[in-house]
C-alpha cells in the first residue's frame, strides 16, 4: 500500500498520498517503548455476528436536508487512533512543512509555528528532552482514525497508520483512553485489526451488504489533521480505481472531504453501514481536492476475518506470471474480446504447471465468473482459500477450454499478513513474493512486498514496490533464489551482498550486509 509519500505509478498520474496520521504529528517523545506480545483468543461467535452484514434502515430519507441524526447513529464508534513510532533522524532535522508535504507558504506554517512540532518538541537542550545525536531513541506521536466492529473491543484501521508503531492508543468520541494491541496487520489491502482489552460493550458499526452506486451519498467520519470527530459528506465518484497502491487495488473513490489523520476511518452509506475504509487520497498538495480513496468493506470484510481466525491472511497461489490482453494480441491469437489475461510464463512444479497451463493461454473465466484484465484474475485468484479447486476458462489454439487447478498458498509469509507474533522480520528486513504472484505484467524479478522497520534493508533505501533483478550477480525469479545467493554469499565469508534492483527511480546496486 502507500507509503507516506506517493502511491503514483506514472509521472502523469495524480499524486496519490497516503494520510498516514503523520500528518498532524504532535510531539517528539523520549523513551523507548515495545509491542506487547500476546495470545489471540477471539469470542468467535460473538464477532461473527458483528462481522456479517444486515440489512438497516437508512436514517435519512429523500428530502430531508440533514444528515445530524445519521451522525448521532455512527460517530460513537468512530475512534481516533494515536501511535508512538521511532523518530527518523533524517526527518529530525526536516521542517514540519517538509515532513508533512505541506508547501512553503501554506496556511498550516502559521499553525506549526503556533501549536509546535516534532522539531520545536525536541530542541537540544530542552528539559526532558534527549539531544539530538546520542542519548535514547526518540519517539514520535501520531494519528489516524478507526472505528469499533464489535461491542469487545475489535477495531479496523489501515496498516499504514499503524505499521511502525510501539504502542497504540484510541481515543473515543466521548474522550476516554484506550490501549490498542495490534492483533494483526495486512500490507496488501492495507487493513489492520486491533484489540481494546478494556470491557465494552463499545459502540460499534456493521458492515454494508451491497457495493455502492456511483452517485450515492457517503459519510467520512475521522480525525483529520488532529481534530477528532470530524464528519464530511460527500457521493461515491468511481468504483474499481487502479492508483497502483498494491496488488489488489480496487479502490471507491469519493468525494466527501478527506484528509490526513482520516486513514482507517469508515465511510458511510445512509443506512449507517461501512461501505469502505479511507486510505489515500489525491492531491497536489496533501490537502484534499475532492478525490479520495477507500478500500471496499467486502475487501476489508474478509481480511479482518482471516487475521481474526487465523492470524494471518491466507490467498490462493497460481503461480503465472499474467500480462493484459490488448486488441492487438487478441487479435493474434484469435479471442473474440479483448479481455483476461495472457499467461507469459508459468512457474515450475506451481500449480498452473501441474494442471496444464501454458504460456500463451489466455484466461478468460474462473468458476463461470469473466475477468475483465490481469489486475481482477490476480484478485479472484487472491480471494480464495488455499487447496481450493477452480475452474479457469482458457483460451488456446483458437478455442475455449476448461482446466481444473488445485491452488496452494501464496508463498511464504512474505507479504501476508503479520500476526503480533510475526512482526520481526528475517536478518535481511525483507518480505518477497514471485513477481508472478502480484499479478505482475510478465515482469521479471522479486517483489519486495515490504520492509521492515530499523532493518538494514530499510536503512539502505529498499522500498515496498522495489523489484530485485539479481543478487551477487546472478537472476533471481522466487524468493527462494534470493535465499540461495545470499547463503552463498555467507558462505563465501563475504560481509555483505550485491543487489540490482529496479524502482520508480530507475535501476539501482544496494549492498546489504549479511549475518553470521
Amino acid at each position: 500500500m502507500p507509503d507516506n509519500n506517493t502511491t503514483h505509478s506514472t509521472a502523469r498520474r495524480p499524486r496519490v498520498r497516503s494520510m498516514l496520521l503523520g500528518a498532524v504529528a504532535l510531539a517528539a517523545l523520549a523513551g523507548t517503548g515495545t509491542l506487547a506480545n500476546f495470545a489471540f483468543n477471539p469470542p468467535a461467535a460473538a464477532i461473527a455476528q458483528n462481522l456479517t452484514t444486515s440489512p438497516a434502515t437508512p436514517v435519512v430519507v429523500p428530502g430531508q436536508t440533514s444528515f445530524a441524526d445519521l451522525v448521532d447513529k455512527v460517530k460513537p464508534a468512530v475512534v481516533s487512533v494515536r501511535v508512538k513510532i521511532p523518530v527518523d533522524q533524517a526527518d529530525q532535522q526536516r521542517s514540519p512543512l517538509e515532513q508533512f508535504g505541506f508547501p512553503p507558504g501554506s496556511p498550516f506554517e502559521e499553525f506549526f509555528r503556533r501549536f509546535g512540532s516534532p522539531d520545536q518538541e525536541a530542541q537540544p537542550g530542552r528539559p526532558g528532552r534527549p539531544e539530538r545525536r546520542g542519548g535514547p531513541r526518540r519517539f514520535g506521536e501520531a494519528q489516524g482514525s478507526g472505528f469499533f466492529i464489535s461491542e469487545d473491543g475489535y477495531i479496523v484501521t489501515n496498516n499504514h497508520v499503524v505499521d511502525k508503531s510501539s504502542e497504540v492508543e484510541v481515543r473515543t468520541d466521548d474522550g476516554k483512553s484506550f490501549t490498542a494491541k495490534v492483533i494483526g496487520t495486512d500490507p496488501r489491502t492495507d487493513i489492520a485489526l486491533l484489540k481494546v482489552d478494556e470491557k465494552g460493550p463499545f459502540p460499534f458499526v456493521s458492515f454494508g451488504e451491497a457495493l455502492p452506486r456511483v452517485g450515492d451519498w457517503v459519510l467520512a467520519v475521522g480525525n483529520p489533521f488532529g481534530l477528532g470527530g470530524t464528519v464530511t459528506a460527500g457521493i461515491v465518484s468511481a468504483r474499481g480505481r487502479d492508483i497502483g497502491a498494491g496488488p489488489y487495488d480496487d479502490f471507491l473513490q469519493i468525494d466527501a472531504s478527506v484528509n490526513k489523520g482520516n486513514s482507517g476511518g469508515p465511510a458511510f452509506d445512509l443506512a449507517g453501514n461501512v461501505v469502505g475504509v479511507n486510505t489515500a487520497i489525491a492531491s497536489p498538495s496533501g490537502g484534499s481536492v475532492g478525490i479520495a480513496f477507500a478500500i471496499p468493506a467486502e475487501t476489508v470484510q474478509k481480511v479482518v476475518s482471516e487475521i481474526r481466525d487465523h492470524g494471518t491472511v491466507r490467498r490462493g497461489f497460481l503461480g503465472v506470471q499474467i500480462q493484459p490482453v490488448t486488441e492487438d494480441i487478441a487479435s493474434s491469437i484469435g479471442l473474440p474480446k479483448a479481455e483476461g489475461a495472457i499467461v507469459a510464463r508459468v512457474e515450475n512444479d506451481s500449480p498452473a504447471d501441474k494442471a496444464g497451463v501454458k504460456t500463451g493461454d489466455a484466461i478468460t473465466a474462473v468458476n463461470g465468473k469473466a475477468v475483465k484484465d490481469a489486475r481482477e484474475l490476480s484478485r479472484e485468484i487472491a480471494g480464495f482459500n488455499p487447496d481450493t479447486t477452480v475452474k479457469l476458462q482458457v483460451w488456446r489454439d483458437g478455442k475455449e477450454r476448461t482446466v481444473d487447478v488445485q491452488l496452494t498458498e501464496l508463498p511464504g509469509d512474505e507479504g501476508g499478513a503479520k500476526s503480533a507474533d510475526q512482526r520481526e522480520g528475517g536478518s535481511l528486513g525483507l518480505r518477497l513474493a514471485p513477481s508472478g504472484s502480484v499479478g505482475g505484467a510478465g515482469q521479471e524479478g522479486v517483489v519486495v512486498v515490504g520492509v521492515e522497520p530499523e532493518s538494514a534493508a530499510e536503512e539502505r533505501g529498499f522500498r515496498t514496490g522495489d523489484v530485485i533483478l539479481e543478487v551477487s550477480g546472478q537472476k533471481v525469479e522466487n524468493p527462494g533464489d534470493v535465499r540461495k545467493a545470499v547463503e552463498a554469499v555467507r558462505k563465501d565469508g563475504k560481509r555483505a551482498v550485491l543487489f540490482r534492483v529496479q524502482s520508480q527511480e530507475g535501476t539501482r546496486f544496494i549492498a546489504l550486509p549479511v549475518g553470521e
